[in-house]
């Protein structure tokens, strides 16, 4: 349910005074007003119904004698030009200093309509809103009180009772009655009197659809920022589950790594086995493994491992070449290599070095005038 609670603020002249009490006030649900009076019986309702609810609001109207309006015609002007040169104008038909002025223009909805401006002060804006945060309250809106009335028929006036206070609205401006003033003012034109109804309605209109609001420029109220509650705890609730997973993602490879190492073991000592090697583990099934190819002249020990190793290395020294070539069980690669410089033959022997093997060489003298040396190569580094 929309709850607005509506209250006249004092006149100006009466902040000074701080048991200053709103004029009147009505409380209004869902559009109807179900509560009125001019005391102080809205504070105790208002905060018992607890004032803090999403649709809860507090509108609060200025007299018509402390601001006073005025509707200016620009039909050729878009609404946002129209409402500033309105603004211009409001200010240079106004008494007193420019600067202690606070001048606030509607917008209108679209070209040719009529702009209202309405001109206060920034004193009288200090007090309304130091008397409403003394209460302990923040009014979502501060509207014009003269803004309610309507615009009357052609040629003539409405005075309408509002709050406490008689209110004249002409064709172009609505302003607080003054026995003396409204007769001038009026000329020859009727004052009529507006029907009680027809303001309540008007009133409400004006409530749903402000046509201006005083709290804006220099007092735009500035947006505070709320943490959503709700949102807080999600994001905890994230943050939690985002250190979570960080945390078992490596813990589940960890495991996962656990097991295929574990299932790996698990098939090299079962290979081991079927071999007929009996081993306690994986490491003891491998040792066991190569030192029985080892005896058998195969495994990292054979033929191939070294071999490969030399042929590669001769491919970067094209001018040498082997005449004998011998292997022993334990691995170890003897070989005489030929070449027409010793710097080829180096350069096979380091090329074997750099790969990790164990190299020892003993020169020879050859035939031809060729280098020769007897090289013996260790097939485990």
């Amino acid at each position: 349910m929309t709850r607005t609670l509506l209250i006249w603020l004092p006149r100006v002249a009466a902040l000074a005074d701080a048991a200053a009490a709103p004029a009147a006030w009505l409380r209004i649900d869902d559009g109807v007003v179900v509560d009125s009076g001019q005391d102080d019986g809205w504070v105790a309702d208002w905060e018992k119904q607890g004032d803090d609810g999403p649709d809860d609001r507090l509108i609060a109207l200025a007299p018509a004698a402390d601001v006073p309006l005025r509707w200016f015609h620009y039909p050729d002007a878009a609404p946002a030009q129209a409402a500033a040169a309105a603004r211009i104008d409001a200010l240079k038909a106004s008494l007193g200093d420019a600067a202690g002025l606070h001048v606030v223009a509607g917008q209108p909805t679209e070209m040719g309509q009529a702009v209202p401006v309405a001109v206060t002060t920034h004193a009288a804006m200090t007090g309304w809103t130091g008397w409403l945060a003394a209460r302990g309250l923040t009014a979502a809106a501060i509207i014009p009180a003269a803004a309610a009335l309507p615009p009357p028929e052609a040629d003539s006036l409405w005075s309408a009772e509002l709050g406490g206070e008689r209110i004249i609205r002409s064709a172009d401006r609505a302003w607080a009655s003054d026995p003396e003033l409204d007769p001038l003012i009026a000329g020859n034109h009727d004052v009529a009197p507006l029907d009680a109804e027809a303001m309540r309605e008007a009133l409400l209109l004006t409530l749903a659809a402000p046509p201006l609001d005083l709290l804006s420029g220099a007092w735009k109220p500035k947006r505070r920022w709320a943490v959503d509650p709700a949102m807080l705890r999600l994001a905890k609730r994230l943050a939690i589950a985002l250190v979570a997973v960080s945390v078992a993602i490596p813990i589940v490879y960890a495991l996962r790594l656990t097991a295929d190492t574990s299932r790996a073991d698990d098939a090299v000592v079962a290979m081991a086995t079927r071999a007929g090697v009996t081993a306690s583990d994986a490491s003891a099934a491998e040792t066991e493994i190569d030192r029985r190819l080892a005896t058998a002249g195969g495994g990292p020990l054979a033929f191939s491992v070294p071999a490969s190793a030399l042929y590669d290395a001769m491919r970067d020294a094209p001018g040498v070449s082997l005449k004998n070539l011998s292997h022993r069980t334990d691995g170890t690669l003897t070989t005489t290599l030929a070449a027409p410089r010793v710097d080829d033959i180096n350069q096979v022997l380091l090329a074997l070095q750099a790969r990790g093997y164990r190299i020892t060489a003993q020169p020879m003298a050859g035939a031809g005038g060729q280098q020769m040396a007897h090289v013996t190569i260790r097939a485990v580094p």
